[in-house]
C-alpha cells in the first residue's frame, strides 16, 4: 500500500448500522460544561482541563461562513483547523489523529440508528507547509469532504481501524502506534459517549488518549475544551497542553479574520453524468466505466519531473480537480488544488492482465477529486547487457469526468509540462466542462424531442448479433483483430468511392450482422448504438475540451438483403448527419421519448482522437525520449457487446470487442469479431455498386451466426459485484452472501486468501430475493456455482439455491465457515472450507 499523499486523507465511509426501537421521546441534551483549568494542586496523572470559547461573530464566520465557501460541513471545518494546528505544535508537515463524530446529528433518518457509529476513526492528514492557513484549509477540502458523516448513508468519518470497507488499510491502521490525541466534534447541543462530565466529588477517569480535544457550537459559540493526564514521556505538560490551545485560538481567528474565500465553483452534472451517478453503475467494484489506456515510454524518465508535470496539468485542468458532491441532486464542485495519484510497481508479464483487471475493479469514489490515476510499472527483471525496457504507464479514468478524447488532450498537455520543466505554461484552459455544462443546459430539448420521437426504431427491431443461447458464464471478455495498413487503406478508398467513411462501413458489416443472426429474409429493421465525440456542437473550442462529452445514441436502419450494399452505406451515412446536431441528448431521455420497446443490445464506437505527441517528436528525441500509445483498453460495456474502432501508428484498423460473458462467450465472441474483420476485409475486393447485402452474406455461407444468452432481465445490470475476476476459463463461479448487516467489503480479504481459479463474486443484500435466483440461474447452468458465505449468511444462502432449484435448476452448495472475531482467521477459515468444497489445489494429476 502506498503512503498517504500530500492533500489527501485516509478516508473511508465507516460501518453499517442496526436499528432499534424508542422507549420514549428522546432527553434534551445538557449543554457543554464551560471550559475550567485543573486547579494548582492537580498532581501527576490525574486528568486536567481547560479550554476557551470564541465569541459568536467569530463563530459565524468559521462554522457558517467559511463552511459554506468551502463546501464543507462545520465538523470538516473544525477537524481540519485541528489538524492545522496539530502540525505546528509538532512542528511537522504530516499529522495523525483519532476523530471521534456522530453522524446521527443533522439527519433525522438515523436517529434510531445504533452500533458503532461514534467510535474514534484514525486520520492522517499532509498539510502543504508552503501555504498559508487559509490556503492549507483549502487544499484539504477535498480530503475533509469525505468525513463527518458525509459518506453515503449517513457513515462515519474517515477509516476506521475495525469497520473500515477496506482490509489492507484496516490492518495498516491496527499497526500504527496509538494516537496520542484525539478530536471530537459532537453536533449543536449533542453528547457523545465518553464525554459525560463526573458528578462533583467523583474521580474522573483517566482519558484514552493522552489528549483528549472537544469543539462543539453551543448557543451560538464555538466551545473548545482540553482534557488531559501529564504525561512528561509522551511530551504532555501544562506547558505543550496550553501551546496547542494558544495554537488554535490563533488559527481560528486567523482563520476568522481572512479575506473572504472564493466560493468553490459549483457545477450542475450534465445528464449523462447524473444518469450514471444515480444508477450505480459506476460505484467501485462493477468495473463499469472504468477506462485504461496504456502508454510505452522510452528513455530516460525524471520522477520529480514528471509528478510536477502532472500537477501542473491538474492546477490547469478544472476536471481533474472535479468530484460530485454528497447531496441528492448529483452536482459537482470544483476543488482548488488535487493533488495526482502517482505509484510506482513491479509487475511480471504473468501478472499483466489480472493487474489490469484489478486495477478496474478498484475504480473510483465519484466524491473524491482526481477521477484519474497513473501507474508506472516497471519489469521485474531485466539483463543487464540489455537495452533497458520502455517503462509502462497505465492511465485509468473515469467516464464520469473523461473519456478517450480527453485522455489523449490531457497526455498532449503533460508532454508539453514535462518538455518545459515540469511547468504548463498558461493557467486555467477555457472552454472546460463548466462552459459545456452552460451550454447543454441552455439547449431547447423541443427538437430532440421531435426527432428522436420520429427516429425510435420499431418494435420487434432486430439487436441483436448471435443467436439465442445460455453460455453459462460471468464477467467481462475482450477479444482483439486488426487489418493491416494495406487492407485499411483499401478499405477507405472503397468507403470514399461511395461518399461514405470507415465508419459507415463497419456499421453496415454491423448492422448486416444483426440481420443475419435474425433469420430474418426480407427487408427488416435492426438497431445498435453508435458513439458520438460530442464535439461536434457549436461550441467554440469544444475540441479541446477534456470532459464526458462522448455520447452513445441509437442508431436504425432498414436492411434490405436485395438492396445494394452501397445504398446501405449512404443510408448510414446520412443517418449520422441527420443525428449530428442532436450529438448532446443523453440515451435516457431518447427512450423516454421513442415510447418503443426495441432497444439497442449493441454499441459500436470508432474513434481516432489527437495524437498525443504530434508536433513534439522532435523535441522529444532531443531529450532522448519517445512515446508510443498501443491503444484504450475499453470499460466494461453497460451493454451486452461493444465493439471499440480506432487506427494504430501503424495504420492498421484495431477492432476491440468487449463483451458480456454471460450473454456472449468467448468463442461466440472471437466468431463475431472474424466475421465483422471478413466482411471489411473482402467487401473492397470485389463489391460493386450493384452487390446486394444477401450476396454480401454469402461470404458467411460455410459459417452460423455465433450463439448469445439472452438478457437477464430487461436490460438491466446484473446484481452481484464482482470481487475477483475468473483465473481461467471454465473455473464456475462462487457467490458469496453477506450476514444481516455485514457491509459488501467483508469479503474482501477473501480475494487474498482464496487461491482457486473460480471468480469470484458478491450478491448485495438490496439484490432482492426474487431478483438474485433468476440472475444466477444463467450462472447455474455453467460448469460450476457455489454459494458460499461466513456465519449468518446461511439463511439467505439456502433460500437462494431453494428458489433456484423451484424453477427446475440444479441448485448450488452453499459453504459456510468462518465465526472467529478477528477477520483474518475468518477470510482463511471460509477459503479452506472452499478449498474443500472445489478440490483445490488440485492433486499432483490434475484431477
Amino acid at each position: 500500500m502506498t503512503p498517504p499523499r500530500r492533500g489527501t486523507g485516509a478516508w473511508s465511509p465507516g460501518a453499517g448500522c442496526g436499528r432499534a426501537t424508542p422507549t420514549g421521546p428522546p432527553r434534551p441534551p445538557r449543554p457543554p460544561s464551560p471550559p475550567r483549568s485543573a486547579g494548582p494542586g492537580a498532581g501527576p496523572g490525574q486528568v486536567r482541563h481547560t479550554g476557551f470559547v470564541l465569541d459568536q461573530d467569530r463563530t459565524e464566520r468559521i462554522v457558517q461562513v467559511l463552511a459554506r465557501r468551502l463546501a464543507l460541513t462545520p465538523a470538516q471545518v473544525l477537524t481540519g483547523v485541528f489538524a492545522l494546528a496539530l502540525a505546528r505544535w509538532q512542528g511537522s508537515d504530516e499529522v495523525s489523529f483519532d476523530l471521534r463524530g456522530d453522524p446521527r446529528s443533522g439527519r433525522p433518518g438515523l436517529r434510531e440508528h445504533v452500533g458503532r457509529l461514534a467510535d474514534p476513526y484514525p486520520v492522517h492528514l499532509t498539510p502543504d507547509p508552503g501555504l498559508d492557513a487559509l490556503g492549507q484549509l483549502t487544499a484539504l477540502a477535498g480530503p475533509l469532504a469525505d468525513c463527518a458523516g458525509g459518506a453515503p448513508g449517513g457513515a462515519g468519518f474517515g477509516a476506521c481501524r475495525e469497520w473500515g470497507p477496506d482490509p489492507l488499510l484496516r490492518r495498516r491502521l491496527r499497526e500504527l502506534p496509538p494516537a496520542p490525541t484525539c478530536l471530537s466534534v459532537p453536533g449543536p447541543g449533542e453528547l457523545l459517549p465518553g464525554f459525560a462530565r463526573p458528578a462533583h466529588g467523583s474521580t474522573p477517569g483517566r482519558p484514552a488518549h493522552p489528549i483528549e480535544v472537544r469543539a462543539q457550537v453551543a448557543h451560538g459559540r464555538l466551545h473548545i475544551t482540553l482534557d488531559w493526564a501529564t504525561a512528561p514521556a509522551h511530551g504532555v505538560t501544562d506547558t505543550t497542553v496550553a501551546a496547542l490551545k494558544d495554537l488554535l485560538r490563533e488559527l481560528l481567528g486567523e482563520l476568522a479574520d481572512a479575506p473572504a474565500a472564493p466560493a468553490p465553483l459549483v457545477l450542475r452534472a450534465t445528464p449523462q453524468q447524473s444518469a450514471l451517478y444515480t444508477g450505480g453503475a459506476g460505484r467501485p467494484g462493477t468495473g463499469r466505466h472504468v477506462e485504461q489506456l496504456v502508454w510505452l515510454w522510452h528513455g530516460p524518465l525524471d520522477a520529480a519531473r514528471f509528478a510536477a508535470a502532472w500537477q501542473s496539468v491538474f492546477d490547469c485542468e478544472t476536471v481533474l480537480r472535479t468530484a460530485f458532491t454528497g447531496g441528492g441532486e448529483p452536482l459537482l464542485v470544483v476543488h482548488d488544488r488535487v493533488v495526482p495519484e502517482i505509484t510506482r510497481r513491479a509487475v511480471s508479464d504473468d501478472d499483466w492482465h489480472p493487474f489490469l483487471e484489478r486495477d478496474r475493479l478498484r475504480g473510483f469514489d465519484l466524491h473524491c477529486p482526481a477521477l484519474l490515476r497513473l501507474t508506472l510499472l516497471d519489469a521485474q527483471h531485466t539483463p543487464p547487457d540489455t537495452t533497458p525496457a520502455p517503462t509502462r504507464i497505465l492511465v485509468s479514468y473515469h467516464r464520469a469526468l473523461l473519456d478517450t478524447w480527453s485522455a489523449h488532450l490531457l497526455l498532449r498537455e503533460f508532454y508539453r509540462a514535462y518538455l518545459a520543466g515540469g511547468t504548463l505554461p498558461g493557467g486555467e484552459r477555457r472552454p472546460d466542462l463548466r462552459d459545456y455544462t452552460a451550454w447543454v443546459a441552455a439547449q431547447n430539448p423541443e427538437p430532440a424531442r421531435g426527432f428522436w420521437a420520429r427516429s425510435a426504431p420499431p418494435d420487434g427491431a432486430a439487436s441483436r448479433p448471435g443467436r439465442p443461447a445460455a453460455t453459462g458464464l460471468t464477467g467481462a471478455g475482450r477479444a482483439r483483430l486488426r487489418l493491416d495498413p494495406a487492407d485499411t487503406a483499401r478499405l477507405a478508398r472503397w468507403a470514399g468511392t461511395w461518399g461514405t467513411a470507415e465508419s459507415s462501413v463497419l456499421q453496415a458489416v454491423w448492422a448486416m450482422l444483426i440481420y443475419w443472426a435474425s433469420g430474418a429474409t426480407q427487408a427488416a429493421p435492426v438497431c445498435f448504438a453508435v458513439t458520438v465525440s460530442g464535439r461536434g456542437i457549436p461550441l467554440d473550442g469544444a475540441a479541446r475540451i477534456p470532459g464526458p462529452l462522448r455520447n452513445p445514441l441509437p442508431m436504425t436502419v432498414e436492411v434490405d438483403p436485395a438492396g445494394p450494399v452501397p445504398h446501405l452505406l449512404q443510408q448510414l451515412r446520412d443517418r449520422a448527419l441527420e443525428m449530428s446536431a442532436y450529438e448532446w441528448v443523453p440515451a435516457d431521455w431518447i427512450r423516454a421519448w421513442s415510447h418503443s420497446s426495441a432497444h439497442a443490445d449493441t454499441v459500436i464506437a470508432f474513434e481516432d482522437p489527437p495524437h498525443p505527441v504530434q508536433g513534439l517528436e522532435t523535441e522529444l528525441a532531443a531529450h532522448g525520449l519517445g512515446a508510443e500509445f498501443p491503444g484504450i483498453l475499453p470499460a466494461h460495456s453497460v451493454l451486452p457487446v461493444g465493439l471499440l474502432a480506432h487506427h494504430d501508428s501503424a495504420g492498421g484498423l484495431v477492432l476491440t470487442e468487449v463483451h458480456d460473458r454471460a450473454q456472449l462467450g468467448e468463442e461466440a465472441a472471437g466468431e463475431l469479431l472474424a466475421h465483422s474483420v471478413l466482411l471489411l476485409r473482402e467487401l473492397p475486393l470485389w463489391a460493386d455498386e450493384s452487390t446486394t447485402v444477401d450476396e454480401a452474406l454469402q461470404l458467411l455461407e460455410s459459417s452460423t451466426a455465433p450463439l448469445m444468452a439472452d438478457a437477464l432481465h430487461d436490460g438491466q445490470d446484473t446484481p452481484w459485484i464482482t470481487l475477483r475476476a475468473a483465473r481461467q476459463d471454465q473455473a464456475g463461479t462462487i457467490c458469496l452472501i453477506p450476514p444481516p448487516g455485514a457491509p459488501l467489503t467483508c469479503y474482501d480479504l477473501l480475494a487474498h486468501a482464496y487461491e482457486g481459479p473460480q471468480e469470484l463474486l458478491v450478491l448485495p443484500a438490496d439484490a432482492g430475493p426474487g431478483g438474485a435466483p433468476g440472475a444466477l440461474t444463467a450462472l447455474g447452468q455453467g460448469p460450476f456455482l457455489l454459494l458460499g458465505g461466513f456465519s449468518g449468511a446461511g439463511a439467505r444462502a439456502c433460500d437462494i439455491a431453494r428458489r433456484i432449484a423451484a424453477d427446475g435448476h440444479r441448485p448450488p452448495r452453499v459453504v459456510l465457515a468462518g465465526a472467529t472475531a478477528d477477520e483474518w482467521e475468518r477470510a482463511r477459515e471460509l477459503a479452506a472450507a472452499l478449498n474443500a468444497a472445489t478440490g483445490w489445489p488440485l492433486d499432483a494429476d490434475g484431477a
